[in-house]
């Protein structure tokens, strides 16, 4: 399901939204859809119409002001017309109290009432952050996700071709891992993908014959990373005789996720290929491509240049010779 749940919102604690439940706790399913928000001061004064209820719904301090000053039939009237749209949510911010009608209007109407103690322009200014991130497009992707070097390498290829076992030889050479067997992935403004492991697989890798294993008991803290931004994907493909494979670097292939593309490798496997520093020299090429330097691009424009002048040297050569 799309969106974000009230329960979540009220649940997060890195975001620091500082965030109690009044009332309304049957609506904790409803769910945020825009990461924009509303204050409405107009829906209070009984005009509805451009009211979003979708969208999360402030009240600072002039919204409960006028609230409190209303005739106490008129606010009820447009408390009710403002609870009958089915607002995401109603949130108080610097931990005023609200009056008795609306927590109870909240209650009737199973529409969330929560307290924050932020000023209400810190308080907007850190939901619309945190829902600007959780709302974008996320996705999961079967495969590993290692920080090699400082770039975040997408290790992918079919079940059984090593990939596990070639992050655990990264990681043994003191790179981290990010996520094993689960990649879920999250697009970040502007428009970079960053890649996380489940809450359940977090830390730990499968390996055959040896099982489940905790890479941060196993090798500390060090060996590990929350998450990493995905700077190159690469592929591990079984050795095909016979089959054809990049030997020069030019061919620029990109893997799609979530509607962006990043560089993608295909690398053959076979007994005896040290996969792993393959890998780990893929990572050091690419830090030297976001630099501006493409090793395959400069031996191809030395190799034309020279061709260029070995053909100038004989094509004068010859015109030498016709002059004698």
């Amino acid at each position: 399901m799309s969106g974000l749940s009230i329960q979540e919102l009220l649940g997060e604690k890195e975001a620091g939204l500082d965030l109690e439940l009044l009332a309304g706790e049957r609506g904790l399913g409803k769910r945020v859809q825009v990461p924009r928000i509303q204050k409405p001061g107009l829906a209070l004064a009984g005009y509805t119409t451009n009211l979003h209820p979708d969208r999360i719904q402030v009240l600072g301090s002039t919204e409960l002001s006028y609230l409190n000053q209303l005739d106490p039939d008129v606010a009820e009237l447009n408390l009710r017309r403002l609870c009958e749209l089915d607002v995401s949510c109603l949130i108080i911010t610097k931990g005023q109290t609200p009056p008795q009608l609306l927590l109870d209007k909240a209650e009737k109407y199973s529409i969330p009432l929560l307290l924050s103690r932020h000023q209400s322009s810190k308080f907007i200014s850190l939901v619309t952050q945190f829902l600007e991130e959780r709302l974008l497009p996320s996705t999961t992707v079967h495969g590993v996700l290692v920080d090699v070097l400082g770039v975040g390498v997408l290790l992918l290829g079919k079940s059984g071709v090593d990939k596990s076992e070639c992050a655990l030889d990264l990681v043994l050479k003191g790179h981290r891992l990010v996520a094993d067997d689960v990649v879920k992935i999250r697009m970040k403004l502007p428009a970079v993908l960053f890649g996380e492991g489940s809450d359940l697989l977090h830390y730990h890798m499968e390996i055959r014959g040896l099982g489940i294993i905790n890479i941060k008991h196993l090798f500390g803290v060090a060996a590990i990373r929350e998450r990493k931004k995905i700077d190159v994907a690469i592929e591990l493909v079984e050795w095909q005789e016979g089959g054809e494979y990049d030997r020069l670097g030019l061919e620029e292939q990109t893997y799609s996720i979530l509607g962006l593309e990043i560089p993608l490798l295909k690398i053959p496997v076979r007994p005896g290929r040290n996969i792993t520093t393959i890998v780990e020299v893929a990572a050091r090429n690419q830090l030297l491509k976001e630099m501006g330097y493409h090793s395959a691009m400069e031996f191809q424009d030395r190799l034309e240049k020279r061709m260029a002048e070995t053909a100038w040297l004989h094509a004068h050569s010859i015109i030498g010779d016709n002059l004698e």
